[in-house]
């Protein structure tokens, strides 16, 4: 398996010349990067909300607050972890309902695993796990090319006390993962289901879960009984073979910029702001570009998140009309957006204001 090197100190403290680079198939599985924000709550539906690359997917199972935390297994080296608070509980869930946390990888990320061939790489996933609630909690490993998973089970020993844990999948002969951008598998950490899920036989081997939904959870306790209940994750790390290796820490910088292939937010209208330079085109308007800082997975949809006065000009939020809240693309396609590292994008503003916006591209 060919696997890009890098010199040690790009690694870290503890790295070797000859250490695998981007072992781990997970993107920001320390929880450094939150672009969004560190904490969102009353959460009751699918979405990106604090930790980049995770995603919080509930289904009428209890409303939550997503956020990033402080609280981390001593001594190992991780600053933050991602943290599942239960707000308001759902002690007798519907069959229907669910709860999980996940993340989307990309088809050509795992071409080296040589899924669907008898070649077939098996996967290793180990995490640092902290929950208020003992019992069986399940990871499901998920192949959304051929509608195939396999999952496996795991026991929160002791109440709020960081554990470590490791598993191993098997390698999968059938159904071959994408080569593309597109969304080809994803890694579930489930906390909670109705009957429509935990009820059946875990599928602890490759198995379709076309109409067979139950054994994607079976066992699973339930996370979201109590309000009392907390659930945090860190460390998490999938790599190829049966062994676990210690957690690679990339550089911040390597770390956003893996996580800004998907999202990045925060380019502002001000020339002297980050990633972007514009200039004045009248007596109350300015014209900025904004580049992208990498190359992201596609097209990306733009939204404006925030109008305020510039510092040193006024103080309060400033209400702009929608004519002057336009976000467009600049380069070859006018009136398309570029994904490309580099490529610009333009915003017009007013009375010298400081723009924000975001572009997304999420799996």
């Amino acid at each position: 398996m060919a696997i890009t090197k890098l010199v040690a100190d790009s690694l870290g403290a503890g790295a070797t010349p000859n250490q695998s680079a981007f072992k781990n198939i997970i993107i920001n599985g320390d929880m450094s990067i939150a672009q969004r924000g560190t904490s969102a709550t009353g959460l009751t539906s699918a979405g990106y909300h604090t930790i980049d690359r995770f995603r919080g997917v509930i289904g009428s199972l209890g409303t939550w607050t997503m956020s990033q935390s402080t609280d981390v297994p001593s001594g190992q080296g991780f600053a933050t972890s991602l943290k599942m608070d239960c707000t308001t509980a759902d002690a007798s869930p519907a069959a229907g309902d669910y709860c999980w946390i996940g993340q989307r990888i990309e088809g050509q990320n795992l071409q080296y695993l040589k899924k669907g061939t008898s070649n077939a790489e098996s996967t290793t996933i180990s995490f640092w796990v902290k929950a208020t609630k003992t019992g069986t909690n399940i990871v499901e490993f998920s192949d959304k090319d051929n509608t195939r998973h396999i999952c496996q089970s795991y026991t929160i020993n002791t109440t709020n006390t960081w554990e470590k844990k490791t598993i191993t999948f098997d390698g999968d002969t059938s159904g071959v993962f994408n080569n593309d951008n597109g969304e080809s598998a994803e890694l579930i950490f489930w906390l909670g289901g109705g009957s429509t899920y935990t009820d059946g036989t875990l599928a602890t081997s490759w198995a379709s879960f076309s109409g067979l939904p139950g054994n994607r959870a079976a066992g699973q306790i339930n996370n979201a009984d109590s309000t009392s209940n907390e659930f945090y994750i860190t460390g998490v790390q999938l790599e190829a073979g049966t062994t676990a290796s210690d957690f690679e820490f990339l550089p911040y910088d390597v770390n956003l910029g893996r996580c800004q292939r998907y999202y990045y937010k925060k380019i502002s209208a001000d020339p002297y702001g980050p990633l972007a330079q514009g200039m004045q085109i009248g007596a109350s308007h300015q014209m900025v570009q904004g580049y992208h800082p990498v190359t992201m997975r596609a097209a990306p949809s733009l939204s404006q998140s925030g109008w305020s006065y510039e510092a040193g000009t006024s103080s309060g939020t400033w209400s702009i009309s929608s004519s002057r809240t336009n976000i467009d693309a600049w380069g070859a396609e006018k009136t398309g957006v570029s994904n490309t590292e580099g490529s610009a994008i333009m915003i017009y503003a007013e009375n010298n204001s400081a723009a924000y916006f975001t572009a997304d591209c999420e799996l």
